[in-house]
């Protein structure tokens, strides 16, 4: 059965570049890397309704701290028993992004502390009711919300499909959801935390070994 390893961070923190880097190098010990990455947008239709939703379709959808987070939780679960393939196909998973991307979300928008209420139903729904396989590990790429917002304006200023949406032109909500974030890798929520900066740069090769050991 294979490692899932689950990214996570701020919009701009450089998720994506984190999960194409370690792809690399895993592959070159010797593993063989499947990646995912959530919301699976043009995959699912519960994705959809979320990107539709934070470009101000669907009336006030996205407003709704407890509807978005079912949207993410349902995406999610359709794509339980892809998961459970890729682990038993590969020795890494790599998800950008997982349960606790809307855990960090739903609190910092109630301006809820990891201890919070919403923190624990989303437990409950994705890992007691949906039953989603549990992470081996997590990644925090952590960067001030301020370089993570300036690497999202200039994403969506050279890529056609990457505008911002309504959480990533929040800079007041990032901050919350910073804060979050730290919070659920200080308690080891749902699996081990590791802390990586995202702006000094990860090593990739020491990453990528104890990843494996």
């Amino acid at each position: 059965m294979g490692r899932l390893v689950v990214i996570e961070g701020l919009d701009g923190a450089g998720k994506r570049t984190l999960a194409d880097g370690l792809t690399a190098a895993l592959g070159e010990n010797g593993a063989s890397v499947a990646t995912l990455a959530f919301p699976r947008y043009g995959r699912s239709v519960h994705a959809d309704l979320v990107r539709e939703a934070l470009h101000r379709g669907h009336g006030d959808l996205a407003d709704s701290v407890y509807g978005m987070a079912m949207l993410y939780a349902l995406d999610r679960s359709g794509a339980a028993d892809e998961i459970r393939a890729l682990r038993a196909e590969h020795d890494v998973v790599l998800l950008d992004r997982y349960v606790a991307s809307n855990a960090a979300y739903a609190a910092a928008r109630l301006r809820q502390s990891a201890k919070g209420e919403v923190v624990q139903w989303v437990w409950d729904l994705e890992v007691g009711r949906f039953a989603l396989p549990r992470p081996d590990a997590h990644l925090l790429l952590r960067v001030a919300p301020e370089i993570a917002a300036e690497r999202a304006v200039r994403r969506a200023a050279t890529e056609a499909d990457r505008a911002r949406d309504a959480f990533e032109s929040d800079d007041a909500l990032q901050q919350r959801c910073a804060a979050v974030y730290d919070e659920l890798a200080a308690s080891g929520w749902l699996a081990p935390w590791h802390v990586l900066d995202g702006v000094a740069g990860v090593d990739l090769p020491t990453l990528a070994k104890s990843l494996l050991a």
